[in-house]
């Protein structure tokens, strides 16, 4: 154990400043040819900016406006753009996200909140039938499951705030990628074979990824035309077009009136939303979570996601535990146990804000971290699923309340990480919820819907106890997301990180965080080392880099219990150099490997 050290954590105050959208919100293009991306690769090191993502053309498109002198705000908005085409199962104009800037100029971060909305009709009872819990199956492909889209109006908002080009300029790549095609790899092929079944049942949607009734061949060129002319639509009208528009009035009409294929035998339950529900989204500029860690700062997300205050609690219970001295078995015991009491805290307090009274300074306090760390005990494992306790009367060892599972969320998603040459820095995450998110596309339009509504509980666990994100009218349903940014106590960038996972990226942000800042590895192993993933369940998921090793049965002898997880996460990172380079970082494997890249590439 390490003498604890004097430490200030503050927690800067969720001021809602709302946010109004802007007003008046796939083949016709001249031929154009342009080459193809270096391939993948995870490491980028260089001057100029910086930009990290799953995907190789994604990534180009957000060099192209940095290079074109854009900031990093104007490149993140093209990154997420362009993902909306090549990765249009996790991410898209149909879906939401949350996004942290920070300003070099100011030394400060902010976040907006970006979350989908339940329709305003939506009560507690959203997902019942009969008075019991749809099958979830049934709730993901239908109306019911989709919220209001929030990533329109999150660019728009972004640019408008911090930007310094127009939406219709930093949309130009996607636009182009859209419309002229990219390369079908065998992630994009395995994760259209997953969804195959259910896309069929949706003619729009069997139409646009199943070209000719079959599966996009690996190494084909996949084009869609009509997304292309969603984004021309987008760069002429703004997102009012979708708020107020023509564009929305089809998404009101697909979501409550589903177009299914009756011969599938498919029960698409219409949902209820509204043009009122698109007109009166607002995406809400708040300020983030900040918890002190190691003498450094780390910014996140505030609720209505959980991602700051449940990263954030985890690392101040680890705080007062010298990390960089312990051995594997203790570093992964300790990683554990506190991902297990800060997601017991996080199931009982964090919902929707506006909705629910979250204690969103006092999960984040020292006092109460410590309070909960001592639960822990180096040779005892505590029994899922925990207890939560009481953060504004913080009990020594207490234990206090009902437990509650952790509900599931859909494991896709995708993160962005971007840099540019003043310094400025985004970690923005954006999801449609699961692979396929509902399986509805709007005809026409080129983008899927999401199915982020599935991620209210359905019914509460334990009908005695208050559930902070059961379904309510224009709630935010709780999100894991968990985009990071680090300063030093000088205020200047240190790493910035995010991941997708569903509830699981909040420990692999955890994992990489303590990995880089305890265990000092070099920020491309911190992402690559094989993960572990404790939600407060009976058993921790384990990558099989830890399921088949020694260490597993280390831990496994103080009383752990594991299940095997093939795939944990997908990480981006960007970390700024000590002479002022940066240093970009993906994924080596998951997910098919990222892409890394740099303005100025440097040895």
């Amino acid at each position: 154990m390490r003498r604890p050290v004097a430490r200030k954590l503050t927690v800067l105050a969720v001021s809602a400043a709302l946010v109004t959208v802007g007003a008046a919100a796939p083949p016709a293009a001249q031929p154009h040819t342009k080459p193809r991306p270096d391939p993948k690769t995870p490491v980028a090191v260089g001057h100029g900016g910086a930009v990290a993502s799953v995907d190789a053309d994604a990534t180009a498109a957000g060099i192209e406006v940095l290079k074109k002198g854009g900031n990093a705000v104007d490149a993140a908005v093209a990154t997420a753009a362009a993902l909306g085409v090549t990765e249009p199962y996790s991410a898209g104009i149909g879906g939401g996200g949350y996004f942290v800037y920070y300003d070099a100029r100011t030394r400060t971060v902010h976040t907006i909140d970006g979350r989908e909305t339940a329709p305003l009709t939506a009560d507690s009872k959203l997902f019942l039938e009969n008075g019991k819990p749809l099958a979830f199956d049934a709730a993901v492909s239908s109306g019911l499951s989709v919220g209001t889209p929030g990533t329109p109006a999150t660019w728009q908002t972004a640019l408008d705030r911090w930007g310094t080009r127009r939406l219709g300029t930093v949309l130009k790549p996607a636009e182009r990628l859209a419309r002229d095609g990219f390369t079908v790899d065998e992630t994009f092929r395995s994760q259209t074979a997953a969804n195959e079944t259910r896309f069929r049942s949706f003619p729009a949607t069997a139409e646009l990824f199943l070209p000719n009734g079959r599966l996009p061949v690996v190494g084909s060129r996949f084009k869609n035309p009509d997304l292309a002319r969603t984004y021309q639509e987008l760069a002429r009208k703004g997102v009012g077009a979708i708020y107020h528009g023509d564009l929305g009035k089809d998404i009101v009409k697909t979501v409550n009136h589903p177009p299914v294929d009756p011969a599938s035998g498919w029960n698409a339950r219409p949902g209820e939303l509204s043009a009122k529900d698109l007109a009166t989204y607002r995406a809400i500029l708040q300020a983030p979570t900040r918890t002190s860690y190691r003498g450094l700062n780390a910014y996140s997300i505030a609720p209505s996601s959980s991602g700051g205050t449940t990263v954030g609690e985890a690392l101040n219970i680890l705080e007062r535990t010298d990390l960089s001295k312990a051995s594997e078995t203790q570093y992964l015991h300790h990683f554990i146990e506190a991902s297990r009491i800060a997601f017991a805290d996080r199931g009982r307090w964090v919902g929707d804000p506006a909705f629910e009274d979250v204690p969103t300074k006092e999960l984040l306090s020292q006092k109460y971290a410590d309070s909960r760390a001592c639960l822990i005990k180096d040779n005892a494992v505590l029994t899922s699923p925990l207890a939560p306790g009481d953060p504004r009367h913080p009990v020594a060892c207490g234990r206090g309340g009902t437990a509650a599972p952790t509900t599931y969320e859909g494991e896709s998603t995708t993160h962005l990480t971007v840099a540019d040459r003043w310094g400025n820095v985004v970690a923005y995450t954006l999801t449609i919820e699961q692979t396929g998110g509902s399986g509805i596309t709007v005809p026409g339009r080129g983008f899927l819907l999401n199915n982020e509504l599935t991620d209210f509980s359905f019914a509460p666990a334990n009908p005695a106890v208050h559930d902070p994100n059961l379904p309510g009218p224009g709630k935010r349903p709780r999100s894991s997301i968990s985009p990071t940014i680090v300063l030093d106590r000088h205020d200047r960038p240190v790493v910035a990180l995010g991941s997708p996972g569903g509830a699981t990226i909040i420990t692999t942000v955890l994992q990489i965080l303590t990995g880089l800042l305890d265990r000092h590895l070099p920020l491309v192993d911190a992402i690559a080392a094989p993960r572990a993933s404790q939600r407060n369940a009976a058993q921790t998921e384990l990558e099989p880099g830890l399921y088949d090793s020694q260490v597993k049965k280390r831990l496994e002898a103080i009383g752990h219990s594991f299940k095997p997880n093939p795939e944990i996460g997908a990480a981006t990172a960007v970390q700024r150099l000590p002479d002022g380079r940066w240093r970009a970082v993906a994924e080596k494997v998951r997910r098919g490997g990222g892409s890394a890249m740099v303005v100025r590439p440097a040895p």
